[in-house]
């Protein structure tokens, strides 16, 4: 479904992200994921590549929150592969602080990876893709930024804005033929749910109307469709992947 695209995934060393990667591979993208620190960068590669070895990945650590060193990263991309299809923005922190005990340093944090980030990957991207004739940008959202969450405003309010780039920039960047979509993943089985005591797990999946937490791989499905030209129409739209967790 992919085959001949150059795709970059933030957040591709592990959970979601990480799927999402395997997910483009197995149809036949270039895939080059981006990881917070070296070693879990060429972890992830290593685990790729035992279990393909003819799959077309690569692996770099930009600073997500300085964009001068995203857009050097970008540019590199563009100078050894000649274009870039697809980006992903799913790299991003999660909260559950109460406000009363909040400060401003930590919400700052959620902002500047959750938000600033995103903006800062989109611009050098999207320069490349109208250049190149189109192009697809997806972001990660949340089931959050629809329901909000008792606790923890500041992821929210992160995945709102993000909800918000993604449906202002659809209308912009629609003429130059890019296309920008979210995923917003509900409850799914990545590491921190993984850690929680089973009983936890079964009172939360007793809250999702399909009974049962989301696996990565679910979600990549999501992320395939909507950088497939089986998705050529569709662009603007915030597509949630919840088992109605929010109904």
């Amino acid at each position: 479904m992919l085959k001949g695209k150059v795709a970059i995934v933030t957040g591709g060393t592990r959970g979601i992200g990480y799927e999402i990667v395997r997910k483009y591979l197995t149809n036949g993208a270039q895939v080059i994921l981006f990881g917070s620190r070296k070693e879990s960068v060429d972890k992830a590669l290593d685990k790729l590549k035992n279990e393909n070895p003819d799959w077309k990945v690569d692996g770099m650590w930009p600073k997500l929150t300085d964009a001068a060193d995203v857009e050097n990263a970008v540019l590199a991309i563009k100078e050894k592969y000649g274009r870039i299809d697809i980006l992903v923005n799913n790299a991003g922190i999660s909260q559950n602080t109460p406000l009363y005990n909040y400060t401003p340093e930590e919400f700052d944090k959620v902002i500047d990876l959750n938000v600033k980030a995103v903006f800062y990957a989109i611009l050098p991207v999207a320069r490349i893709m109208k250049e190149q004739g189109g192009g697809c940008i997806i972001n990660t959202s949340s089931m959050v930024s629809i329901s909000g969450q008792p606790a923890g405003v500041g992821y929210p309010a992160s995945k709102f804005a993000v909800n918000g780039i993604t449906i202002s920039l659809a209308r912009e960047l629609g003429k130059d033929h890019i296309r920008v979509n979210a995923v917003a993943p509900g409850v799914t089985k990545t590491d921190m749910v993984a850690a929680l005591p089973e009983a936890t797990v079964k009172a939360i999946s007793s809250k999702i109307p399909i009974g049962r937490p989301g696996e990565p791989e679910e979600v990549a499905d999501a992320f395939l469709y909507l950088a497939s030209d089986m998705a050529s129409y569709v662009t603007g739209t915030i597509l949630s992947v919840d088992g109605a967790s929010k109904a």
